[in-house]
């Protein structure tokens, strides 16, 4: 047998290997993944009642040139959007360029001058920190235009420090912050449970003050969205989780009108706000994409729970635990050298459809504080419903996985991640035994 010819024999030994372990980890979380069902489904009934009520026709999906007056179909979407989130209003729109444009313009278009963020759930996401920036930065960002800024850290369980954000309250705090996803730290994300605590304590402190949510990562998870327990303001991309895969860019917000209409000012101009916006050929696929998404996303979190449960068979350090309560699409899995977090994150970019081809390495990617190692094998640029990871290269070594537009390639993904690993003798996998 040739050289080449015992490396193959190896390589499907190894990936068999994986598959035992695969089905092994697939039969544990079963039971878990009717639960997810459940979810989608009521979910999915959710969106078509709101497509219903609102009458929702071909012509809608016919778009706008120049300034868009009279958009059917983006007035429409926005109404869409608001019942389904069971808010007020909303505003959705291919104009918002990322998750972190629809949150900057949230922020400005609540925030003035001499008013206060005080965000609760510890450092916000990386891409967040420029918008908030320093006084004086010249940048134009939240402190440039003398808007204060403080967070209150989380407690070593990763809950609210009450406390503390007590006595960093003060009467010139207007908008509270929380986000909803882990982002890049290892803590748990918040359930929509745990929103509705947090909003009930902090309007029995100070009722003026606004609520905000960044959402991202968190639509469709759980049956109800922090608009539902009384966020003034949250807001998304729709290359996440409400673009179901389909919507080629944009972002949402949705919470009261008031709040809603604020944003709309940021977004355009004053006085003008969401009544223009040229739509240009996307909202077919803003539609679809919203009625996919319940689906797409319950496929997603089959996957990340399939994931954590192979993990944590092969001894892996990883969060959530299968079976805990699924608030966001993330999966960290953490590792001991930045050997490992890179060939994690490459075994996935070469399980992807698109790009599998590419070796991702670690840069300075804008808007982020260290290297970012990114795979991002999508049919939409940076679109995070379909299956990615990424990973800060900064102790500890954790991986953060998401998305996956069918179960079926999530798990082809985790198991190419692990076979890459094992091949460059990173981690030793022995043979399945029950």
């Amino acid at each position: 047998m040739s050289r080449n010819e015992q490396q193959g024999k190896a390589r499907n030994e190894q990936w068999n290997t994986l598959v035992d372990w695969a089905d092994a980890a697939e039969e544990q979380v079963l039971p878990l993944f009717l639960k997810l069902d459940k979810i989608a489904e009521r979910n999915q009934w959710k969106v078509i009642q709101a497509f219903q009520k609102y009458k929702v026709s071909d012509f809608h999906f016919n778009g706008s040139t120049g300034y868009g007056y009279n958009d059917s179909g983006r007035e429409t979407l926005d109404l869409v959007y608001a019942e389904v989130f069971g808010a007020e209003a909303a505003l959705v729109r291919p104009h918002f360029v990322s998750g972190t444009h629809t949150i900057s313009c949230a922020l400005f278009g609540l925030l003035r001058p001499g008013d206060e963020l005080l965000y609760i759930t510890g450092r916000p996401y990386d891409t967040l920190h420029k918008v908030i920036g320093k006084p004086g930065d010249g940048t134009g960002s939240l402190q440039d235009f003398g808007i204060g800024y403080k967070e209150a850290e989380l407690l070593a369980d990763g809950s609210v420090d009450w406390q503390g954000v007590e006595a960093k309250l003060t009467e010139r705090t207007k908008v509270i912050g929380i986000q909803r996803s882990r982002g890049y730290d290892w803590r748990s994300s918040f359930t929509v449970a745990d929103i509705a605590e947090m909003v009930r304590k902090i309007k029995a402190i100070r009722p003026d003050v606004m609520v905000f949510v960044d959402n991202c990562y968190g639509e469709f998870t759980e049956e109800l969205e922090p608009t539902e327990v009384g966020v003034d303001l949250m807001a998304g991309s729709l290359i996440k989780n409400p673009g179901g895969g389909l919507a080629p860019t944009g972002g949402y917000v949705a919470g009261t009108k008031h709040a809603v209409e604020l944003t709309a000012y940021r977004l355009t101009a004053p006085g003008i706000g969401g009544e223009v916006g040229a739509t240009l050929g996307t909202l077919r696929s803003m539609y679809q994409g919203l009625f996919m998404a319940p689906h797409i996303v319950g496929q997603a979190l089959r996957g990340s729970v399939f994931a954590a449960a192979i993990f944590e068979r092969l001894g892996f350090e990883s969060s959530p635990r299968p079976e805990a309560i699924r608030t966001d699409l993330i999966q960290a899995v953490r590792f001991a050298e930045p050997e490992q977090l890179i060939a994690f994150v490459q075994g996935i970019q070469h399980a992807a459809a698109v790009d599998a081809h590419v070796n991702p390495e670690p840069w300075d990617m804008p808007g982020y504080e260290h290297p970012v190692i990114m795979a991002a094998g999508t049919f939409m640029q940076g679109g995070s419903l379909e299956l990615s990871a990424d990973a800060p290269i900064r102790e500890p070594y954790i991986a953060y996985m998401q998305g996956g537009l069918t179960y079926a390639h999530v798990k082809f993904g985790v198991l190419n991640a692990l076979h890459t690993l094992a091949e460059r003798k990173l981690i030793v996998i022995k043979p399945y035994t029950t």
